[in-house]
Protein backbone atom coordinates (compact mmCIF):
# COMPACT_ATOMS: atom_id res chain seq x y z
CA UNK A 1 0.00 0.00 0.00
CA UNK A 2 1.33 3.41 -1.02
CA UNK A 3 0.54 6.93 0.90
CA UNK A 4 -1.24 8.16 -1.86
CA UNK A 5 -3.46 4.82 -1.76
CA UNK A 6 -4.12 4.82 2.72
CA UNK A 7 -4.62 8.88 2.41
CA UNK A 8 -7.98 8.14 0.26
CA UNK A 9 -9.30 6.33 3.51
CA UNK A 10 -9.46 9.13 4.94
CA UNK A 11 -12.82 10.98 3.78
CA UNK A 12 -12.29 14.16 5.92
CA UNK A 13 -9.15 15.26 3.81
CA UNK A 14 -11.62 14.94 0.45
CA UNK A 15 -13.46 17.57 2.60
CA UNK A 16 -11.20 19.62 4.50
CA UNK A 17 -7.76 20.71 4.41
CA UNK A 18 -7.34 19.04 7.69
CA UNK A 19 -4.00 20.20 9.17
CA UNK A 20 -5.18 19.38 12.82
CA UNK A 21 -3.58 15.52 13.83
CA UNK A 22 -1.96 17.14 16.84
CA UNK A 23 -5.45 18.09 18.34
CA UNK A 24 -6.87 14.68 17.10
CA UNK A 25 -5.90 12.02 14.59
CA UNK A 26 -8.36 10.46 11.98
CA UNK A 27 -9.25 7.03 11.86
CA UNK A 28 -9.33 5.15 8.49
CA UNK A 29 -12.13 3.72 6.40
CA UNK A 30 -10.53 0.24 7.15
CA UNK A 31 -10.39 0.44 11.15
CA UNK A 32 -13.62 1.25 10.86
CA UNK A 33 -14.80 -1.93 9.07
CA UNK A 34 -12.33 -3.52 11.58
CA UNK A 35 -14.50 -2.40 14.24
CA UNK A 36 -17.55 -2.59 13.13
CA UNK A 37 -16.37 -6.75 12.78
CA UNK A 38 -15.33 -6.93 16.34
CA UNK A 39 -18.47 -5.74 17.77
CA UNK A 40 -20.76 -7.67 15.56
CA UNK A 41 -18.46 -10.55 16.76
CA UNK A 42 -19.25 -9.22 20.43
CA UNK A 43 -23.18 -9.06 19.59
CA UNK A 44 -23.51 -12.90 18.61
CA UNK A 45 -20.80 -14.21 21.16
CA UNK A 46 -21.51 -12.34 24.28
CA UNK A 47 -18.66 -13.74 26.85
CA UNK A 48 -17.56 -16.27 24.92
CA UNK A 49 -16.44 -13.20 22.31
CA UNK A 50 -14.07 -12.38 25.53
CA UNK A 51 -12.27 -16.32 26.06
CA UNK A 52 -10.06 -14.82 23.25
CA UNK A 53 -9.57 -11.25 24.65
CA UNK A 54 -6.10 -12.21 26.53
CA UNK A 55 -4.59 -13.75 22.84
CA UNK A 56 -5.69 -10.42 20.89
CA UNK A 57 -4.04 -8.31 23.93
CA UNK A 58 -1.07 -10.48 23.64
CA UNK A 59 -1.21 -9.85 19.66
CA UNK A 60 -1.53 -5.64 20.32
CA UNK A 61 1.45 -5.86 22.52
CA UNK A 62 3.66 -7.68 20.08
CA UNK A 63 2.61 -5.43 17.06
CA UNK A 64 3.59 -2.72 19.46
CA UNK A 65 6.84 -4.33 20.34
CA UNK A 66 7.80 -4.81 16.60
CA UNK A 67 6.71 -1.20 15.70
CA UNK A 68 9.11 0.27 18.68
CA UNK A 69 11.93 -2.17 18.49
CA UNK A 70 11.56 -3.42 22.05
CA UNK A 71 10.25 -6.59 23.98
CA UNK A 72 7.08 -7.69 24.80
CA UNK A 73 8.14 -7.82 28.30
CA UNK A 74 8.47 -3.85 28.07
CA UNK A 75 5.16 -2.86 26.95
CA UNK A 76 2.11 -2.15 29.32
CA UNK A 77 -1.51 -0.85 27.29
CA UNK A 78 -3.29 1.90 29.13
CA UNK A 79 -5.86 3.83 28.35
CA UNK A 80 -4.26 7.18 27.71
CA UNK A 81 -0.53 8.62 28.60
CA UNK A 82 -1.57 10.39 31.31
CA UNK A 83 -3.41 8.03 33.10
CA UNK A 84 0.21 5.95 32.71
CA UNK A 85 2.23 8.70 33.88
CA UNK A 86 0.09 9.29 36.76
CA UNK A 87 -0.06 5.65 37.69
CA UNK A 88 3.92 5.53 37.19
CA UNK A 89 5.01 8.62 39.26
CA UNK A 90 2.81 7.44 41.79
CA UNK A 91 4.65 4.74 42.15
CA UNK A 92 7.73 6.71 42.49
CA UNK A 93 11.05 7.05 44.95
CA UNK A 94 9.69 10.64 46.33
CA UNK A 95 12.94 11.59 47.43
CA UNK A 96 13.84 11.94 43.36
CA UNK A 97 14.43 15.38 41.65
CA UNK A 98 13.17 15.80 38.30
CA UNK A 99 13.88 18.21 35.39
CA UNK A 100 11.27 19.04 33.58
CA UNK A 101 11.18 21.56 30.64
CA UNK A 102 8.59 24.79 31.14
CA UNK A 103 5.47 25.03 29.64
CA UNK A 104 5.52 21.07 28.50
CA UNK A 105 2.20 19.38 28.29
CA UNK A 106 0.23 19.68 31.21
CA UNK A 107 -0.26 15.70 31.71
CA UNK A 108 3.60 15.56 31.44
CA UNK A 109 4.31 17.67 34.35
CA UNK A 110 1.18 18.20 36.66
CA UNK A 111 1.98 14.02 37.79
CA UNK A 112 5.44 15.30 39.44
CA UNK A 113 4.16 18.29 40.73
CA UNK A 114 1.33 16.14 42.72
CA UNK A 115 3.36 13.35 43.95
CA UNK A 116 5.63 16.20 45.90
CA UNK A 117 8.62 15.56 43.83
CA UNK A 118 11.48 18.56 43.51
CA UNK A 119 10.97 19.58 40.83
CA UNK A 120 13.05 22.44 38.35
CA UNK A 121 11.77 23.86 35.32
CA UNK A 122 14.11 24.57 31.94
CA UNK A 123 12.83 27.10 29.99
CA UNK A 124 12.73 25.98 26.54
CA UNK A 125 15.19 28.45 24.19
CA UNK A 126 16.77 27.75 21.09
CA UNK A 127 20.30 27.18 22.39
CA UNK A 128 17.54 23.84 24.35
CA UNK A 129 20.23 20.92 23.95
CA UNK A 130 23.11 23.24 25.22
CA UNK A 131 21.14 24.07 28.16
CA UNK A 132 20.07 20.67 29.67
CA UNK A 133 23.29 19.60 28.87
CA UNK A 134 24.70 22.63 31.44
CA UNK A 135 21.62 21.99 33.23
CA UNK A 136 22.90 18.39 34.13
CA UNK A 137 26.38 19.62 34.55
CA UNK A 138 25.17 21.80 37.52
CA UNK A 139 22.37 20.06 38.82
CA UNK A 140 22.02 16.64 37.64
CA UNK A 141 18.63 15.57 38.63
CA UNK A 142 17.32 11.88 39.49
CA UNK A 143 14.75 11.94 36.69
CA UNK A 144 14.32 13.85 32.74
CA UNK A 145 10.93 13.69 31.77
CA UNK A 146 10.16 15.64 28.65
CA UNK A 147 7.96 15.55 25.25
CA UNK A 148 9.96 14.63 22.36
CA UNK A 149 7.98 17.50 20.55
CA UNK A 150 6.32 20.24 21.84
CA UNK A 151 2.96 20.06 21.61
CA UNK A 152 2.29 24.17 21.46
CA UNK A 153 5.56 25.33 19.32
CA UNK A 154 6.57 22.33 17.52
CA UNK A 155 10.26 22.26 19.00
CA UNK A 156 11.64 19.11 18.75
CA UNK A 157 14.08 17.37 20.44
CA UNK A 158 17.51 15.58 18.96
CA UNK A 159 16.83 11.66 19.76
CA UNK A 160 21.10 11.68 19.17
CA UNK A 161 21.34 14.14 21.45
CA UNK A 162 19.07 11.91 24.16
CA UNK A 163 21.31 8.91 23.22
CA UNK A 164 24.72 11.11 24.04
CA UNK A 165 23.12 12.48 27.20
CA UNK A 166 22.21 9.30 28.74
CA UNK A 167 25.54 7.22 28.04
CA UNK A 168 27.17 10.34 30.26
CA UNK A 169 24.38 10.09 33.03
CA UNK A 170 23.30 6.65 33.02
CA UNK A 171 21.65 7.21 36.36
CA UNK A 172 19.49 9.52 35.11
CA UNK A 173 15.84 7.65 34.82
CA UNK A 174 14.60 9.35 30.84
CA UNK A 175 11.10 9.42 31.04
CA UNK A 176 9.82 10.60 27.04
CA UNK A 177 6.33 11.51 26.26
CA UNK A 178 5.89 10.51 22.61
CA UNK A 179 2.17 11.30 22.01
CA UNK A 180 3.24 14.21 19.76
CA UNK A 181 5.64 12.11 17.95
CA UNK A 182 5.21 8.32 17.44
CA UNK A 183 4.23 7.60 14.09
CA UNK A 184 6.23 10.47 12.78
CA UNK A 185 9.96 9.35 12.52
CA UNK A 186 11.29 5.59 12.98
CA UNK A 187 12.38 4.82 16.47
CA UNK A 188 14.02 2.02 18.68
CA UNK A 189 13.46 1.95 22.21
CA UNK A 190 16.32 -0.89 22.41
CA UNK A 191 19.05 1.25 20.91
CA UNK A 192 17.69 4.81 22.68
CA UNK A 193 18.89 6.07 25.92
CA UNK A 194 15.02 6.47 27.10
CA UNK A 195 14.17 4.45 29.70
CA UNK A 196 10.75 5.08 29.79
CA UNK A 197 8.52 5.68 26.17
CA UNK A 198 4.80 6.39 25.73
CA UNK A 199 2.11 8.07 24.56
CA UNK A 200 -1.83 7.81 22.98
CA UNK A 201 -2.46 6.57 20.19
CA UNK A 202 -5.16 8.96 19.17
CA UNK A 203 -2.69 11.52 17.49
CA UNK A 204 -0.30 10.37 15.05
CA UNK A 205 -0.73 6.78 15.08
CA UNK A 206 -4.52 6.95 13.73
CA UNK A 207 -5.69 4.92 16.48
CA UNK A 208 -8.82 6.69 17.80
CA UNK A 209 -9.35 7.32 21.52
CA UNK A 210 -8.82 4.97 24.67
CA UNK A 211 -5.74 3.46 23.83
CA UNK A 212 -2.04 4.05 25.14
CA UNK A 213 1.08 2.59 25.23
CA UNK A 214 4.04 2.52 28.03
CA UNK A 215 7.23 1.03 27.30
CA UNK A 216 9.70 0.64 30.42
CA UNK A 217 13.19 -0.92 30.01
CA UNK A 218 13.21 -4.31 32.11
CA UNK A 219 15.69 -3.01 34.47
CA UNK A 220 13.47 -0.14 35.95
CA UNK A 221 10.26 -1.92 36.40
CA UNK A 222 10.68 -3.05 40.17
CA UNK A 223 12.08 0.46 41.00
CA UNK A 224 8.56 1.65 41.08
CA UNK A 225 5.95 0.35 43.21
CA UNK A 226 8.92 -1.81 45.66
CA UNK A 227 6.55 -1.66 48.09
CA UNK A 228 4.15 -4.56 46.81
CA UNK A 229 6.57 -7.06 45.49
CA UNK A 230 6.53 -9.43 48.72
CA UNK A 231 2.51 -9.60 47.87
CA UNK A 232 3.07 -10.93 44.26
CA UNK A 233 2.21 -12.87 42.41
CA UNK A 234 -1.45 -12.66 43.23
CA UNK A 235 -3.71 -15.76 44.24
CA UNK A 236 -6.27 -15.45 42.28
CA UNK A 237 -6.05 -17.30 38.81
CA UNK A 238 -6.79 -14.94 36.86
CA UNK A 239 -4.49 -12.37 37.83
CA UNK A 240 -1.29 -14.62 38.62
CA UNK A 241 0.00 -14.31 35.65
CA UNK A 242 0.62 -10.64 35.62
CA UNK A 243 3.27 -8.78 36.18
CA UNK A 244 4.69 -6.59 38.84
CA UNK A 245 3.72 -3.63 36.81
CA UNK A 246 1.10 -4.97 35.07
CA UNK A 247 -0.97 -5.48 38.16
CA UNK A 248 -0.43 -1.44 38.41
CA UNK A 249 -0.81 -0.19 34.55
CA UNK A 250 -3.48 -2.48 33.91
CA UNK A 251 -5.55 -2.80 36.58
CA UNK A 252 -8.88 -3.87 35.54
CA UNK A 253 -9.85 -5.23 32.22
CA UNK A 254 -8.63 -4.18 28.81
CA UNK A 255 -10.58 -2.61 26.27
CA UNK A 256 -10.03 -5.51 22.88
CA UNK A 257 -11.60 -2.54 20.87
CA UNK A 258 -9.94 0.40 21.29
CA UNK A 259 -6.63 -1.77 21.94
CA UNK A 260 -6.88 -3.61 19.05
CA UNK A 261 -7.73 -0.26 16.58
CA UNK A 262 -4.26 0.78 17.76
CA UNK A 263 -2.53 -2.83 16.64
CA UNK A 264 -4.90 -2.57 13.63
CA UNK A 265 -3.49 0.73 13.21
CA UNK A 266 0.48 -0.28 13.45
CA UNK A 267 0.16 -2.83 11.14
CA UNK A 268 -0.95 -0.09 8.41
CA UNK A 269 1.83 1.77 9.13
CA UNK A 270 4.12 -1.32 8.65
CA UNK A 271 2.67 -2.16 5.75
CA UNK A 272 3.62 1.17 4.29
CA UNK A 273 7.08 1.39 5.70
CA UNK A 274 7.89 3.30 8.37
CA UNK A 275 10.76 4.74 6.70
CA UNK A 276 8.10 5.82 4.00
CA UNK A 277 6.15 7.67 6.36
CA UNK A 278 9.46 9.41 7.67
CA UNK A 279 10.74 10.68 4.45
CA UNK A 280 6.84 11.90 3.67
CA UNK A 281 6.35 13.84 6.46
CA UNK A 282 10.13 15.20 6.70
CA UNK A 283 9.42 16.59 3.30
CA UNK A 284 6.37 18.26 3.77
CA UNK A 285 7.26 19.61 7.04
CA UNK A 286 10.85 20.89 5.41
CA UNK A 287 8.58 22.71 2.63
CA UNK A 288 6.18 24.09 5.11
CA UNK A 289 8.96 25.81 7.79
CA UNK A 290 10.68 27.07 3.99
CA UNK A 291 7.53 28.27 3.74
CA UNK A 292 6.19 29.32 6.83
CA UNK A 293 9.60 31.86 7.32
CA UNK A 294 9.42 33.61 3.94
CA UNK A 295 6.01 35.11 5.74
CA UNK A 296 8.31 35.36 8.65
CA UNK A 297 5.47 33.70 10.48
CA UNK A 298 7.59 31.58 12.67
CA UNK A 299 8.48 32.35 16.55
CA UNK A 300 12.21 33.69 16.86
CA UNK A 301 13.15 31.15 18.87
CA UNK A 302 11.85 28.51 16.05
CA UNK A 303 13.67 30.75 13.47
CA UNK A 304 16.90 30.75 15.50
CA UNK A 305 16.81 26.76 16.35
CA UNK A 306 19.46 25.10 14.32
CA UNK A 307 17.82 21.57 14.88
CA UNK A 308 15.36 19.39 13.04
CA UNK A 309 12.05 21.04 13.12
CA UNK A 310 9.39 18.71 13.61
CA UNK A 311 5.86 18.97 11.56
CA UNK A 312 4.39 20.79 14.06
CA UNK A 313 3.86 24.72 13.33
CA UNK A 314 2.76 27.29 15.38
CA UNK A 315 1.90 30.53 13.07
CA UNK A 316 1.81 33.53 14.52
CA UNK A 317 -0.99 35.36 12.66
CA UNK A 318 -4.03 37.51 13.37
CA UNK A 319 -7.55 36.38 14.99
CA UNK A 320 -8.41 37.92 11.11
CA UNK A 321 -6.15 35.39 9.14
CA UNK A 322 -7.34 32.79 11.60
CA UNK A 323 -10.95 33.24 10.66
CA UNK A 324 -9.98 33.44 6.87
CA UNK A 325 -7.73 29.55 7.09
CA UNK A 326 -11.24 28.23 8.80
CA UNK A 327 -13.56 30.50 5.94
CA UNK A 328 -11.25 28.11 3.33
CA UNK A 329 -11.84 24.73 5.06
CA UNK A 330 -8.26 24.55 6.78
CA UNK A 331 -8.58 22.43 10.16
CA UNK A 332 -6.53 23.43 12.64
CA UNK A 333 -5.97 24.40 16.38
CA UNK A 334 -5.14 27.89 18.30
CA UNK A 335 -2.70 27.08 20.95
CA UNK A 336 -0.18 29.61 22.94
CA UNK A 337 0.13 33.37 21.23
CA UNK A 338 -0.63 31.92 17.48
CA UNK A 339 -2.41 28.50 15.52
CA UNK A 340 -1.12 25.51 14.91
CA UNK A 341 -1.11 23.63 11.79
CA UNK A 342 0.43 19.84 12.31
CA UNK A 343 1.23 17.64 8.76
CA UNK A 344 0.65 14.01 8.48
CA UNK A 345 0.86 11.17 5.95
CA UNK A 346 -1.95 12.62 4.45
CA UNK A 347 -1.19 15.87 3.79
CA UNK A 348 1.17 17.14 1.29
CA UNK A 349 2.79 20.37 -0.61
CA UNK A 350 -0.31 21.30 -1.73
CA UNK A 351 -1.94 21.90 1.73
CA UNK A 352 0.98 24.40 2.45
CA UNK A 353 0.90 25.93 -0.65
CA UNK A 354 -3.04 26.34 0.10
CA UNK A 355 -2.36 28.16 3.70
CA UNK A 356 0.55 30.28 1.87
CA UNK A 357 -1.94 31.46 -0.69
CA UNK A 358 -4.65 32.71 2.15
CA UNK A 359 -2.10 34.23 3.81
CA UNK A 360 -0.05 35.90 1.67
CA UNK A 361 -2.82 37.47 0.27
CA UNK A 362 -4.06 38.53 3.51
CA UNK A 363 -0.42 40.57 4.26
CA UNK A 364 -1.17 42.46 1.06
Amino acid sequence: MTIEQFAKDFPVVSRFCYLNTAASGLISEGIMEWRQNHDIDFLIGGSKFRLTADQTLNSVRTDIATYFNSSSKEVFLTPNFTFALKTLVSGMDKSNSVLLLQDDYPSLSFPFYSSGLKVHNLEITADLEDRILQEFKDNTPDVFAFSLVQYISGIKLDINFINSLKKQYPQVLFIADATQYSGTEMFSFKDSGIDIFGGSGYKWLLSGYGNAYLLVKEEFQEKFYSNTLDLEPLEQPFLQSKSHLQLHLEAGHLDTLNFGSLGFSLRQFTAIGQEVIQNHIAQVSAYAKEQFLSLGLLDGTIVKRTAKHSNIFNLQISDKQAQLLSERNIVFSKRGTGVRLSFHLYNTKKDVDKVVKVLRSSQK
